[in-house]
């Protein structure tokens, strides 16, 4: 009887992880949000939208958190390819799948 509850915790955050689009990296409990940005490209039929964003602080602050959310829960990939947390910049990558577009949601913090 204990264990019906368990696996049923086990099986919905198995579910909110495999439909989860989103990335997040560091953290950004207690830091102040120093950039937001909304990202989008609409669908182009059987081809892959990509799109970078760059991001660079003026004050050489380091970056304590990243958060991209996938605000039309698509089957895109999100991913930081340079920088990132620890570094004062940041360079994402957000790559559709075939034939939808991109909507996500940017936030950096310091």
């Amino acid at each position: 009887m204990k264990t019906a509850p368990i696996l049923l915790v086990v099986l919905l955050s198995f579910v909110c992880v495999s439909y989860c689009k989103d990335l997040i990296v560091g953290s950004s409990f207690n830091n102040r949000l120093i950039h937001q940005q909304k990202a989008e490209y609409n669908a182009i039929p059987l081809k892959k939208r990509v799109k970078e964003v760059f991001f660079s602080d003026p004050g050489q602050q380091i970056i304590k958190g990243i958060i991209l959310r996938d605000l039309d829960h698509t089957d895109a990939i999100p991913s930081v390819t340079a920088g990132g947390v620890g570094f004062s910049y940041a360079n994402i990558r957000l790559k559709s799948d075939r034939g939808s577009g991109l909507n996500y949601q940017i936030e950096i913090y310091v």
